[in-house]
């Protein structure tokens, strides 16, 4: 099990910089903190230790996100068959972090990164089957997007297609997203903790990055009206390239 107190203070200070710029894209985006923290950090750890320092600043956001967020129930309604398939997909994800080598994981990771940011130029899986099929396509992407969760923490690259086929205003999208975020990694927590890799020390440990990323979350819902999101958009993805790069590099050598 990872501590945070076996750190010098220049990774700290990567790691709190890491914690606060993924907080600001969360706010401004909504979306998008397991999906920036985890690779940046997967680049100095193991994919296995990355996830374990998001697990409480990634509930600690999503909570922060869900609190600030209107029509939360009327949202979740709908897609409450998906919250569980995605509650299963991430129990299975997260025993098999627990059971196998981590470092392929960032291939994975690397793929799912490039899988976003492909859906958000051009992907989009036809309406009309998912439509018409709507619960079987609940249960196919709740259940990859968990799986992918429990492996790599990055969920929203699955559950993207999902939601972008469907036509699904922002509004309505991004609350339902934080509370499959946070089913995901509450589930996540409870299959690590029987495997022994999290404990109270951890939590301690990370209070101060999760404090941290939640200002940084709200400095961002702050700034969301005031910057571009076309621009912001540009520039995380550029950023989630070189970060989608890295990680395959890593892999190979």
């Amino acid at each position: 099990m990872i501590s945070l107190l076996q750190l010098d203070w220049q990774m700290m200070i990567v790691v709190l910089s890491i914690m606060l710029f993924a907080g600001l894209v969360h706010g401004t985006l909504g979306l998008g903190f397991p999906m920036v923290a985890t690779p940046m950090l997967a680049i100095h750890f193991d994919v296995r230790s990355a996830i374990l320092i998001t697990l409480l600043p990634t509930v600690a956001v999503n909570l922060a996100s869900l609190w600030n967020s209107r029509h939360v129930l009327t949202s979740v309604k709908r897609f409450i068959p998906l919250t569980g398939f995605v509650l299963i997909g991430s129990i299975a994800g997260a025993y098999i972090l627990v059971s196998v080598d981590s470092d392929p994981f960032r291939l994975v990771l690397a793929g799912l990164i490039l899988l976003y940011l492909w859906t958000n130029v051009r992907g989009r899986i036809p309406r009309q089957w998912i439509n018409s099929n709507l619960m079987l396509a609940m249960g196919l992407f709740g259940i990859l997007a968990g799986l992918a969760a429990g492996v790599t923490n990055v969920m929203v690259a699955i559950l993207i297609i999902f939601f972008l086929s469907l036509e699904i205003p922002r509004v309505t999208m991004v609350p339902v997203l934080n509370t499959c975020f946070l089913i995901g990694k509450m589930s996540q927590i409870a299959v690590l903790s029987i495997a022994g890799l999290v404990s109270l020390a951890l939590f301690y440990e990370t209070m101060p990055l999760a404090m941290s990323a939640v200002i940084a979350l709200l400095f961002g819902q702050k700034l969301r009206d005031k910057i571009a999101i076309v621009v912001y958009r540009r520039i995380l993805h550029g950023l989630l390239v070189i970060l989608a790069v890295i990680l395959i590099i890593q892999f190979f050598y």
